[in-house]
């Protein structure tokens, strides 16, 4: 297949360079732009991360030297490079709405890591094995912008990727009305790492402002209805949710208190968890894993532990279902936030577009 040619807008932040190990070597996306802020702007990617490059992996031999546009008073020149980009850039919220919006309003879909355009009605807020019909509403939001090609579609909160994929394959069969989310979020969640934040070592911050509202409010959104060409956000469940900034470098965990509405043996919960299927695993897209839900039975000796890094880091890793007193069953679960819970979901959340016809080549 011809490849589709992306940008990356944002591309020397953590995310940013999270999508440039994923895409450097991809089947269906080369990479053909690279954007970040006006200080960046002019030289080559690695002149511009400098001593910042986070990530294991080196950075892509293939980028190395590629030219780093200003991310805002370059659009014109990027536009014309590719088919869709990427966004994971660091501004105020208002000002990466109007930035996103003028990619789009310039025919250039964007694939979208910020939080700005979540709330938007009439973008849909993707993770492909939960509502990949929610693509559907694209159609409205070109409508509103007076656009042929281009639209904005986000991924959720990175915080929630553990839980809404385990609570998910539950919904239908029995019923889930109330949760308890208390979720344990690495620093690579705020774009750092322990050189470049030494006090979080040995340390837990039990606040992160903002991602407990979101932590509640965005599932919601998620498991929506489409109704007059807007996403309706579901009336439930209940969601309240606990979020603290725990010493690991990557992965954010969730311990979980669920209530059904139907009685569900653990049999039947490990079932569903096992054998649950969605959009990406039935059109097996490149960075689908091919099981969506791993559990493993924690215990004290010998010492198991959920894996972060389950199929390249798509998958998402469950453990220690029991019954509780207040709630009917309690849970953990672990996904790694830049892989499953940023860049890779992005890059999944593309993959899917691609695959449905919603992105296209120019």
């Amino acid at each position: 297949m011809k490849k589709y040619n992306v940008g990356i807008v944002g591309a020397t932040g953590m995310v940013g360079q999270r999508f440039a190990t994923l895409l450097a070597e991809h089947p269906w996306f080369q990479v053909t732009a690279l954007a970040a802020s006006a200080r960046s702007a002019g030289k080559t990617y690695e002149q511009a991360v400098g001593d910042r490059w986070a990530m294991t992996a080196p950075l892509p031999e293939s980028l190395r030297d590629m030219p780093v546009y200003d991310a805002s008073a370059d659009i014109e020149k990027i536009v014309q490079l590719v088919d869709f980009v990427f966004c994971a850039v660091d501004m105020k919220k208002d000002e990466i709405r109007a930035l996103e919006e003028l990619y789009a309003k310039h025919e250039c879909p964007v694939m979208s890591n910020n939080s700005a355009h979540r709330g938007t009605p009439d973008v849909p807020m993707i993770i492909p094995e939960i509502n990949a019909d929610h693509a559907r509403v694209i159609a409205y939001q070109k409508k509103r912008l007076g656009t042929e090609r281009g639209f904005i579609a986000v991924k959720s909160n990175c915080s929630l990727q553990s839980y809404v994929p385990a609570l998910h394959p539950l919904m239908a069969d029995f019923g889930v009305t109330k949760v308890l989310a208390c979720t344990y979020q690495a620093i690579s969640g705020a774009g750092k790492t322990f050189e470049r934040w030494p006090e979080m070592v040995d340390n837990v911050i039990p606040y992160i402002g903002g991602e407990e509202e979101k932590s509640e409010q965005e599932p919601l959104k998620i498991w929506g209805s489409i109704v007059d060409g807007q996403i309706v956000p579901a009336s439930s469940p209940a969601i309240t949710a606990q979020c603290l900034r725990v010493a690991a470098s990557d992965g954010h965990m969730a311990a979980v208190f669920m209530t059904l509405d139907k009685k569900a043996t653990r049999e039947e919960i490990l079932d569903r968890w096992k054998n649950y299927r969605g959009r990406p695993q039935e059109l097996a897209l490149p960075s689908a894993p091919k099981q969506f839900l791993h559990y493993f039975e924690e215990n004290d000796r010998p010492q198991t532990r959920l894996d972060r890094n389950l199929e390249g880091g798509m998958a998402v890793s469950v453990g220690r279902l029991r019954p509780d007193t207040q709630y009917d069953y309690k849970f953990v679960c672990l996904s790694h936030n830049t892989l499953r819970g940023a860049a890779g979901g992005a890059v999944l959340m593309a993959e899917l577009l691609c695959a449905e016809g919603y992105l296209t080549h120019k």
